[in-house]
């Protein structure tokens, strides 16, 4: 393209004198702006003083929130550990709520000691189950010989060391010292309940013999003629105990998948509830599902055969053989999908919503985290106030915000930055690159997943948790945590206004994968795509979506019933699409074909990627359904539309078929953001006026240019949430196909907003260099302010460099900050100012100019511009380096300092190589990482203007 300069004054594209909308600011930040935090009580030792101090250094860094969360406890602290739920631990959650509002942060409280839901008031009648069969064989004229029983074989997993099962009482609960064991499963030897005995004859013949079975077992039943096959189903208990549970929290898991149950563990809490006033909590939380991340699977409930009779319209005890996978292929995957759809349909009625239904008596929310659940998450996301998600693949996060949009949920909320490193290796600039995914990915109320509650009385590091980013006072990053707090409040302060903009409702084909067998086991635990949909179409064509720019949410049969349709536009949850796409998928019921038909009837036009659904899923009435099901797909007449499509005309809508997606789309006329193209991922949502996009260069090559856009735009605002610089845009082709001037570098975020009027305001002043790159030498002076184990001496050097490297012990074991020092004359070559680039620095940086702040940098980028008025004829630089934790922790550890005193898995490591003999995180073999300005430093002539290449 040939180099022109574009003077993009505002005043030439909307004069002052219109004053047709208002100039841009930043929205006010809220306390449900700002990122909030889980906060690990541990052992719930927790005190008044102590609870008011942290709440206050937590509002002071920028945090909007805390979610409460007890947790297994510290050795040493047992005199102060507090029983979950106890009036005194009441007393603390009272205390915590009062002083939150006075500080205006909000609270949230997980539902349980650790995770998943359960606890010591849990029966064994309310605890997790899992099914378990047998089969014997009988022929005509005899008796069977064998006693129909099953003896349930001892299971004992401890966490990090071995229990003798023989020492142990049933149920675990009644157990001493429970908070030492740290059991993680536990089924004791004992003869299984009889749920049913069904025998089966060679020829089709099928009887019920369960009432035929004495106390002892005994079948009094002679086999009439034929060959038979019985089928004993026995009911067991999983044994699943809560996970990293404190005390007063340890025992069974409940049973999601009874009413009853869920009842009965939240008659717990009114009880606890009822002499406080808890009103001021927000919202009770669910920490993931993970009941089968044990062993075996809780896949069976007491009222399994009569829920599955009420749902299914057939007696699911007549085709055991086919529940068990022993019958003919095509009649194993009905069954199995009839059975799986039951379970998902018992865990988000039985479970998630009399949970929020409970919680509205209580005047609150519910935050879950439906991931890992055997059942369409969708759903179960669906009937959640603030769906939550986690880890770090895209298409998985968007499970969580997809069933937000498409319900209308104003919130999305994550648990960020578990395991971005290693324990105290993880810097304030990976953790910027981690909630720039949550954010792409639609999440907009981020919680990080780790803040130690740790007394004033406890030496450095303080109490700390076995998951790797410690977000809290004692990690040397805190002193520059604000920042990074308040870069993503401005964030959250855009991306939770308006409404979600996505153009393509992808639905997901869950039918395929109830249907599909999962080797031994009966049920399928979705999360995301790689649990429940990997290798599927649905796969690689959400993926090349993302890849080429295409906004979507994924809808479930249950949510698309509530879809409807104004012509082209599809409207649910107060947010418009433009088409439903259908990724290839076989099995769809019929309730789910015909909503589609009657969208593309009012005027809906409908993508289909291959072929049209072949069939439909499920036992129940096969015949009848499956001709309704032919029926509706005949009325389709189908031509070629051109570009690898056909396409059949229904109604005021039409069908399109075809292998390419892209082709569909842009048939369907859908267009994709094609910033992707250029290394920019985005996020985009829609106001009054205009749009909002979120846009991250997550390339490793700086962008500077024209990005399009695919939404109309007059003018268009553009703010730096880093640095917090904002104005107006430069724009061309202002109207249908606007293209907007950035400037990104690699891991840098921008917001715009775009307006279909045009807006007066101050001019967005982009940043050209002028010249070459002038270093700052000299000699520096090094003055180590804060942290330990000890200060070392203030030093000077003419070359920057790790100050691991410096004379002496001490820097090589110190973590904490160290302010560098220098003077430099008035550089050469602009008018305007100059680019201050820090070079490398390890971790983050505060910069002063001549004694005035000018900028805290935390990474990727390292750069701030320095205006020059602000500059004299001889200059003071001061840049104060956080380094990480990690010397220091590795000295301790060299010199068997002891700080891992916690119960449970005490700190893990997420590296083998960092797992000591005791399986313990040991940081002894690390050698001192680099620390400090290791630069170089420069200043480059800039100019900041309006003016763009």
């Amino acid at each position: 393209m040939q180099k022109s300069t574009l003077l993009l004054l505002l005043g030439l594209t909307a004069s002052p004198l219109l004053g047709l909308a208002q100039a841009p600011k930043w929205p006010a930040i809220t306390q449900q702006n700002k990122p909030w935090t889980r906060w690990w009580w541990e052992g719930s030792a927790v005190n008044q003083k102590d609870l008011t101090s942290l709440l206050e250094q937590y509002n002071k860094a920028g945090l909007g929130g805390v979610e409460i969360t007890a947790i297994y406890g510290v050795h040493g602290a047992e005199s102060q550990f507090i029983d979950f739920l106890s009036p005194k631990w009441m007393g603390m959650l009272t205390h915590t709520l009062k002083e939150a509002g006075r500080l205006d942060m909000g609270v949230d409280m997980a539902q349980a000691s650790g995770w998943p839901f359960g606890g010591p008031w849990v029966t064994p009648t309310d605890a997790c189950k899992y099914v378990a069969y047998q089969t014997y064989t009988v022929k005509g004229g005899e008796q069977l010989k064998d006693a129909v029983t099953f003896m349930q074989k001892p299971i004992i997993r401890a966490v990090n060391h071995q229990v003798d099962i023989k020492t142990l009482v049933d149920p675990v609960a009644k157990n001493k010292d429970l908070q030492t064991l740290a059991l993680d499963q536990v089924r004791f030897e004992k003869p299984l309940p009889l749920q049913t005995l069904m025998a089966y004859s060679d020829k089709g013949e099928t009887l019920d013999l369960t009432v035929k079975v004495d106390a002892n077992g005994k079948l009094n039943w002679t086999a009439p003629a034929g060959n038979w096959t019985l089928y004993g189903v026995f009911q067991g208990w999983h044994g699943k105990q809560v996970e990293r549970a404190g005390p007063g929290g340890e025992g069974d898991v409940v049973d999601h998948l009874s009413k009853d149950a869920t009842q009965h563990y939240l008659q717990r809490f009114d009880e606890a509830f009822k002499d406080y006033d808890i009103k001021p909590l927000r919202a009770f939380f669910n920490d993931s599902y993970e009941v089968d991340d044990a062993q075996g699977e809780a896949n069976w409930t007491p009222a399994m055969f009569a829920e599955f009779q009420k749902r299914r319209a057939y007696d699911l005890r007549k085709y055991l053989p086919a529940l068990f996978g022993k019958d003919t292929e095509d009649k194993n995957r009905r069954v199995l999908c009839d059975y799986r759809e039951t379970i998902s349909e018992l865990l988000l009625e039985n479970y998630t919503k009399v949970w929020s239904d409970w919680a509205k008596t209580q005047g609150a929310l519910i935050r879950n985290q439906a991931h890992g659940s055997p059942a369409n998450i969708l759903d179960l996301y669906a009937v959640t106030d603030i769906p939550e998600t986690e880890g770090t693949d895209l298409l998985r996060i968007k499970f969580a915000s997809s069933a937000a949009n498409v319900t209308g949920k104003k919130l999305a909320s994550s648990e960020s930055a578990t395991w971005e490193n290693e324990h105290f290796l993880s810097k304030l600039s990976d953790v910027k690159l981690s909630m720039d995914r949550y954010l792409l990915g639609g999440v907009n109320h981020t919680f990080y997943h780790g803040t130690n509650y740790s007394p004033a009385s406890a030496p450095w590091p303080g109490w700390l948790f076995y998951a790797a980013v410690h977000f809290n006072p004692n990690n040397t990053f805190w002193t520059d945590f604000g920042k990074l707090n308040t870069y993503v409040a401005h964030c959250q302060s855009f991306l939770q206004q308006g409404k979600p903009n996505n153009d393509v409702l992808v639905y997901l084909p869950m039918y395929d994968s109830f249907s599909n067998p999962s080797g031994k086991v009966l049920l399928q635990h979705y999360d995301g795509i790689d649990h429940g949909f990997k290798g599927m179409p649905v796969e690689n064509t959400t993926e090349d979506m993302l890849k080429k720019g295409y906004g979507f949410d994924f809808i479930s049969d249950k949510q698309l019933q509530r879809v409807t349709g104004a012509g082209r536009d599809l409207h649910t949850g107060g947010v418009t699409y433009q088409t439903i796409l259908l990724p290839d998928a076989r099995l769809v019921p019929l309730a789910t074909l015909q909503r589609v038909l009657d969208l593309a009837q009012n005027g809906a036009t409908i993508v289909v990627q291959n072929q049209l659904p072949t069939d439909i899923p499920g036992l129940t009435n096969l015949d009848t359904r499956r001709a309704t099901f032919k029926k509706l797909l005949a009325q389709l007449k189908f031509t070629d539309g051109g570009k690898g499509v056909q396409q059949a005309s229904l109604g005021k809508g039409k069908i399109l078929v075809g292998k390419d997606v892209d082709q569909l789309l842009a048939a369907a006329g859908v267009k994709r953001e094609m910033m992707v193209d250029q290394g920019i991922q985005y996020v985009r949502r829609s106001h009054e006026k205009g749009h909002y996009y979120f846009m991250v260069n997550r390339g490793e090559k700086a962008v500077e240019g024209w990005v399009k856009l695919q939404t109309p735009a007059k003018s268009v605002a553009l703010y730096n949430p880093m640095t917090e610089k904002l104005g107006m845009a430069a724009v061309r082709n202002a109207g249908n196909t606007p293209e907007v001037y950035v400037q990104l570098a690699p891991g840098e975020s921008c917001i715009l907003e775009t307006n279909t009027a045009a807006v007066t305001g101050p001019v967005y002043a982009y940043l050209k260099t002028a010249g070459a790159a002038q270093p700052i030498s000299g000699t520096w002076d090094i003055n180590f302010v804060k942290g330990g184990p000890d200060l070392p001496a203030k030093v000077q050097t003419k070359d920057l460099g790790s100050w691991t490297n410096l004379s002496g012990d001490a820097v090589k074991k110190f973590s904490g900050t160290a302010t560098y020092t220098t003077s430099f004359p008035m550089p050469t070559g602009s008018d305007e100012g100059f680019i201050l680039d820090l070079g490398k620095v390890a971790e983050s940086a505060r910069v002063q100019i001549n004694g005035q702040d000018v900028g805290t940098l935390i990474g990727p980028v390292y750069q701030v511009f320095i205006p020059k008025n602000q500059l004299k004829a001889t200059n003071t630089l001061s840049v104060s380096v956080s380094n990480a934790m990690a010397n220091r922790i590795a000295d301790m550890d060299k010199n068997h300092v002891e700080w891992k005193k916690f119960y449970n898995i005490n700190v893990s490591a997420r590296l083998p190589q960092n797992r000591g003999a005791d399986g313990v995180f040991t940081a002894e073999k690390w050698a001192p990482r680099e620390s400090g300005l290791l630069g170089p430093v420069t200043l480059t002539p800039a100019t900041s203007g309006t003016q763009v290449q």
